[in-house]
């Protein structure tokens, strides 16, 4: 698998709006949309990047683009290139130490994201 924003070792920051937007929810509440996207797609929602410590984020890593113009609910950071914004989103290694980032389910093809619209109705009916 040719993935080339992902890092060797270690885990680096990457530009939003390249290869992916992101979608963050901290603590709880991150855990279980990861959970309730989990659930809805049958184990398999598409690359979600854990935080493990400060505001132990959860990252919904979605296509490109997709993250514009939609109402996201409360609670729900938007992390992409929108005019006069630059985003970075943290992305651990597959493997080796990574901490404090880990991979809650990792990319599975290059072009495999969370789906925009299906993580954007779990989250509202998770956090209205």
């Amino acid at each position: 698998m040719n993935l080339q924003w992902i890092p060797y070792s270690g885990f680096q920051l990457r530009r939003a709006g390249v290869q992916f937007d992101a979608v963050r929810v901290d603590g709880d509440e991150g855990r279980r949309l990861a959970g309730l996207m989990e659930a809805i797609t049958g184990g398999e929602p598409g690359p979600v990047v854990t935080e493990a410590n400060g505001r132990r984020a959860v990252y919904f890593l979605v296509p490109a683009g997709s993250t514009e113009s939609k109402p996201w609910p409360a609670g729900v950071a938007r992390l992409n290139a929108t005019a006069g914004r630059i985003s970075y989103v943290p992305i651990p290694a597959l493997c080796g130490r990574t901490w404090p980032l880990a991979w809650h389910f990792p990319p599975t093809t290059p072009d495999r994201f969370v789906h925009t619209l299906l993580l954007l109705h779990a989250a509202t009916s998770l956090l209205g």
